[in-house]
């Protein structure tokens, strides 16, 4: 009786750390506490009608449009803001597209410069279809695809909130986690500092850009 006790004992133990650790597990993947908070480093409206000499891109279709950054057809070639983000970071901006193939896209923790230096965000790409986060590729085996059931709905402007403060990548999309990449070795040093919106083909459109540094 005392060993079916002990047994009986040792299971339940079990089983509450085995919750705790899938609950903390849980709590981690979920957590928006990092949506708010951190101190104000960089932020960026183009009312002015001016992108800024902190952007660098060698397309010129990238312009500003009744104070949105605006771009179609820069088939990859990236509007990269020169300012390098923080080690622990949240960079939230505005995304549109006008077009039934979606196809909103970023970059994050790229050299600045080169498409594929860093990880790639896309929501509604391939006409719509698929939702990714890429390492270095966005072709990769690697990416990761998900939030099923979620496409780009034109002519809707979405608040986008990218968020590292540790080794995971999380992308939120109007204030809900949209996708959460978890890299074993992120992408870190001199040459994965930088964030730049991009483009394929559809007509995008992107606004105020804040940058805080969530370092504590």
């Amino acid at each position: 009786m005392r060993m079916r006790s002990s047994i009986l004992g040792s299971l339940v133990i079990g089983l509450i750390l085995a919750g705790v650790g899938l609950g903390c597990d849980r709590d981690r993947a979920d957590d928006a506490s990092h949506l708010t908070g951190g101190e104000l480093v960089y932020e960026a409206e183009f009312d002015d009608g001016e992108i800024g000499t902190e952007w660098r891109t060698g397309f010129d279709g990238w312009g500003v449009v009744d104070g949105e950054i605006h771009a179609e057809g820069a088939r990859n070639d990236a509007l990269w803001l020169q300012e390098p983000l923080p080690d622990a970071f949240r960079v939230s901006f505005t995304a549109r597209s006008e077009s039934e193939e979606g196809d909103i896209k970023f970059e994050i923790l790229g050299d600045g410069e080169t498409h594929e230096s860093g990880y790639v965000g896309i929501f509604g790409g391939w006409n719509n279809q698929l939702n990714i986060i890429a390492r270095l590729d966005e072709h990769g085996e690697d990416r990761l695809v998900g939030a099923d059931g979620h496409s780009v709905e034109p002519g809707r402007t979405y608040q986008m909130d990218v968020v590292r403060t540790d080794h995971r990548l999380r992308w939120y999309v109007d204030g809900d986690l949209f996708l959460a990449y978890d890299d074993a070795n992120p992408l870190r040093g001199d040459e994965h500092r930088y964030f730049g919106f991009n483009n394929w083909e559809a007509p995008l459109y992107f606004d105020e850009v804040r940058i805080y540094d969530l370092q504590e």
